[in-house]
């Protein structure tokens, strides 16, 4: 619960390695004085690595939780025990996510399914329980990670493009639901982001960076938007490719 002056208190992780996540973590910490962060993830190695950062930033409390977006049978068991462990969270990163491999997920189905099993059941799935206990408490900001990707189907990406549609759309909604209990719900729309899942790949047009990403989310935290695009200007590229005719838009470069 956000104190007299505005102060967060918790903040949950889901993918407590992401860069992105982490960097929505440290700006939490740092500008809006959340004190305690929780870190969920399925390497517990590498979520210990980032206590001491978050801790000198001026956090109070950063433990480790195991989570693993496709254990959905567990989920509802791991969001009761961060609840009952924490008490009332104030915002929620989902922050997991695959980019799968699109030339294999075209002929072998494991690996097309794996990327929709990661992105958008493992989502729903914590999601739907997370969205019971914001609910409940009657307050605090789920900010979900969604893409650009998920806005026109491409022929490079359009596994994992769809995995960020449906995400998109059920985020939205989930959004509308808990609205009138005092909760909200935040889709974040970046485009191309420099982190390790996009080393080595060319970066597209209004590439940005996790610490970009981060500003935009808590400007939409405070503004209690709905959607926001990191950075802005992709909201108008986005635009403008789903004003392209089919016919044309097969022809950019995928």
């Amino acid at each position: 619960m956000r104190d007299a002056v505005g102060t967060l208190g918790s903040v949950l992780v889901l993918g407590g390695s992401s860069e992105i996540g982490l960097e929505i973590a440290r700006s939490l910490v740092r500008e809006r004085g959340a004190s305690t962060v929780i870190l969920a993830g399925r390497d517990p190695g590498a979520l210990e690595r980032h206590r001491a950062p978050l801790q000198d930033g001026g956090a109070r409390t950063v433990v480790g939780m195991a989570f693993d977006a496709l254990d959905v049978e567990g989920h509802e068991q791991f969001v009761a025990d961060v609840w009952n462990t924490h008490g009332d969270i104030d915002v929620v990163v989902l922050a997991f996510g695959v980019l799968g491999d699109q030339l294999a997920a075209e002929t072998d189905v494991s690996a097309a399914l794996r990327t929709v099993r990661t992105n958008y059941v493992g989502a729903v799935s914590v999601l739907t329980a997370i969205g019971q206990r914001i609910q409940g408490q009657g307050h605090g900001s789920v900010v979900v990670l969604s893409s650009v990707a998920g806005e026109r189907g491409r022929r490079s990406n359009y596994v994992y493009g769809s995995t960020k549609a449906g995400l998109d759309v059920f985020a939205q909604g989930l959004g509308d639901r808990l609205h009138a209990a005092g909760g909200h719900v935040l889709v974040v729309r970046p485009g191309f982001v420099h982190t390790r899942m996009t080393r080595g790949m060319s970066p597209a047009p209004l590439s940005t960076t996790p610490d970009v990403v981060a500003a935009a989310v808590l400007a939409g935290i405070d503004k209690r938007a709905a959607v926001v695009y990191a950075p802005p200007l992709v909201r108008v590229l986005m635009a403008i490719l789903k004003a392209l005719p089919r016919a044309i838009f097969r022809r950019l470069p995928s």
